[in-house]
């Protein structure tokens, strides 16, 4: 699998990210076709090598003509949805950032996602960065992006709105789940557009550069000279050494609760589960003065955070609940159906590499045919698993092996008799009139 490791010892922010992606090897003129299909009045992009701190590195810049536009998420869809230069992937990735924004610029100004206004995330320099980073991306053929931890710099910084402290609030909201790193260095290190980058783009994050065999290490250059450090954006290219890094990232959220029913568990269990949350169980624990306790514990995506907490304050009135980002390896998996003597039964298969498929079936199914016949439930688990065999079987002898194809819908079709469904991204004034390179 090919990999790429960002390593943001000085921060990170598009047009630092964009110079890292073309030094490690992206076509400068690919970005310029790009970025010219948006049809933006005026922009020309400069790339030069620079030094930073004794390290040589690339510096990108885009100048444009003086703007004042206020854009929304739709005005930005309509921008990158009408380019004839990008194909489907980059316009997803590029969406994908942006919505990232929207969503946090909402949760600062009390909005909603489509009313939003970007401001300095919505200008011209910004929408360049962000899409080149998503042609970068697709041309160099990355499939997982790590990461290690992200400074956010210390101070202030003025803003339209007056002097704010660093990270800024939008940044901020991005940051929420991402293991942040103190950097001594009194200036904004991570701006927005970086944000929003590591935000939707990076799947793990750690200090230790992965195995993996290096192709290419690309440089970019901030705008800022430090007097400790070099202002520079490593970002590492090359091939997994033979390690298995399939998988993505979620957060556990914990609380202890010592004053709260086994009812009221029960039921916040059951509103995370239908709120959207991976898992959810309980722990018995002791606390303070040996008080008998449990331990509440939510597997959250990313996107669920919030959505997940609120529940959980309002419904147990804890004080406190814990947050940690931490990687899982996954199977791939897909629907899948089989019939038995007593019915179509739902569940899904799941495989890793070349280990053997395996078949879980799903509880409801189970449960409804097991009322329905007077069966015990271990006999429908049963049934359905040896269902599951005899069609594998079936279907290696027919050479009809169900190919698995990661991201797509799954159609498996069978030769034999057994009929099978797979049903296998407020208005506010608010002006930033700093810059945020760095």
């Amino acid at each position: 699998m090919r990999i790429a490791y960002l390593d943001c010892a000085s921060g990170i922010s598009g047009d630092m990210t964009v110079a890292a992606l073309v030094d490690a090897g992206l076509d400068l003129e690919i970005v310029r076709a790009g970025i010219e299909s948006l049809n933006l009045p005026g922009v020309k992009l400069h790339l030069e090598e620079v030094d930073r701190g004794g390290f040589r590195a690339k510096h990108f810049r885009v100048e444009h003509p003086e703007q004042h536009a206020h854009r929304h998420l739709s005005d930005i869809r309509q921008i990158i949805n009408k380019s004839e230069g990008l194909n489907d992937n980059q316009r997803d990735l590029a969406l994908r950032i942006f919505h990232a924004v929207a969503e946090a610029e909402a949760k600062v100004h009390g909005s909603t996602v489509d009313q939003v206004h970007f401001h300095e995330v919505g200008a011209i320099d910004s929408i360049v960065d962000i899409v080149a980073v998503a042609i970068g991306m697709d041309w160099l053929d990355v499939e997982e992006l790590l990461c290690s931890r992200v400074p956010t710099g210390r101070g202030q910084v003025k803003i339209a709105h007056g002097t704010c402290a660093i990270p800024t609030p939008g940044t901020a909201e991005l940051l929420k789940g991402i293991p942040l790193a103190d950097v001594p260095v009194n200036a904004e290190l991570t701006t927005p557009t970086g944000a929003a980058i590591v935000k939707t783009l990076v799947s793990q994050f750690t200090d230790s550069l992965p195995e993996m065999t290096i192709e290419t290490i690309g440089y970019g250059a901030g705008t800022r000279e430090f007097d400790d450090r070099a202002n520079v954006l490593r970002l590492i290219i090359g091939e997994t050494a033979g390690v298995e890094t399939s998988g993505d990232s979620v957060i556990l959220l914990e609380t202890n609760l010592d004053d709260v029913t086994g009812e009221v568990l029960g039921y916040t269990k059951r509103l995370l589960m239908a709120a959207g949350a991976l898992d959810v169980y309980t722990t018995p624990i002791q606390m303070k003065k040996d008080r008998p306790a449990v331990m509440l514990s939510v597997i959250s995506s990313l996107d669920d955070v919030s959505k997940l907490e609120a529940i959980l304050f309002r419904e147990t009135q804890t004080f406190g609940i814990r947050r940690q980002r931490i990687q899982r390896s996954v199977r791939e998996r897909m629907a899948y159906t089989v019939e038995t003597d007593f019915g179509s039964i739902k569940g899904k298969v799941g495989w890793r590499g070349d280990e053997p498929v395996i078949f879980t079936p799903e509880y409801d199914d189970c449960v409804e045919i097991a009322k329905a016949h007077g069966l015990p439930l271990r006999d429908v688990y049963m049934a359905a698993q040896i269902a599951f065999i005899v069609e594998q079987e079936e279907d290696d002898e027919d050479g009809d092996e169900c190919e698995h194809e990661h991201d797509h819908d799954h159609d498996c079709a069978h030769d034999h008799d057994h009929d099978h469904d797979h049903d296998h991204d407020h208005d506010h004034d608010h002006d930033h009139d700093h810059r945020h390179d760095h």
